[in-house]
Order: structure tokens, then sequence, then C-alpha cells
């Protein structure tokens, strides 16, 4: 499996995770089983980023939060468009994946899930993170 369609599993398992409110781990087994995740490296990158999001979640909430535009608040956003700004937030800052890369699979993601809004609110938050944290490495 590539690691885009891995992702994409993942971001499945987040999103659930964000209407569950709560997730134990018999749920994210019996996920990677109804999937039939059977890959080492799979399972591991899966698990790897939806503990890293549950373990990292206050600073990628605020992360979101201090970029929203004005009169933007959390609960306005999507669970969808949540669950892909957390993966991609997640591989941009902790598993230092390029941004051009983040940004474009979490685009993909908002494309195929979100609704007509998604992929420009996805860019617009995550292009505003790599400026603000100088992930591009230009310096200002």
């Amino acid at each position: 499996m590539k690691r885009t369609q891995t992702r994409e599993l993942a971001f499945r398992l987040i999103y659930s995770s964000e209407v569950q409110k709560e997730m134990e781990e018999e749920q994210v087994t019996l996920f990677l089983e109804e999937n039939a995740i059977q890959e080492k490296e799979e399972i591991d990158y899966i698990n790897t980023l939806y503990q890293g999001i549950k373990e990292n979640k206050p600073e990628i909430t605020a992360l979101i939060s201090t970029n929203l535009k004005e009169k933007w608040t959390m609960d306005r956003i999507s669970k969808i468009d949540l669950a892909i700004l957390e993966v991609a937030i997640f591989e941009l800052i902790y598993s230092k994946l390029p941004y051009k890369v983040a940004i474009n699979e979490a685009v993909e993601l908002a494309k195929k899930y979100g609704d007509d809004s998604s992929k420009s609110f996805v860019n617009g938050i995550l292009a505003s993170i790599v400026k603000e944290r100088k992930l591009d490495g230009v310096e200002e």
C-alpha cells in the first residue's frame, strides 16, 4: 500500500476519534483489522499518527486556533477538516515531512472528503502555519 493510501486510512481513524471523542485501543485494533491492514510499516505509521496526534492535541489545536481568520472559532471547523488538519500538522511539525508534501496530501484529502470550501480552508491554515513556523526555510 502506498503512503498516500495509508495516510488516508490514518485520517479516517483520526476522523472517527473526533466523532467519538474517546477511542479505546481495542477500537484502533479493530479499525486495522476491518481495513485489512497487515503490513508492519503501515500499522506503525497509522499508530504513530494516531498516538502522536492524541499526545500533542493541545499544541495542534492551538496551532489551528491561532491561524484561524477573524471571527472563526474551533467549533466552526467540520470534523473532517479538523482531522485533515491534525494529520497534516502532525506530519509537518513532528514527522518533519516536507511542507509541500504535507499540504498537497491534506488538500487531496480535503477534495475527496470535505465540502467545496475545504481545500482552500485547509490550504490556508497549513500555509499560515508553515509561514509562522518558517518551515519553508525562508526567513523574513
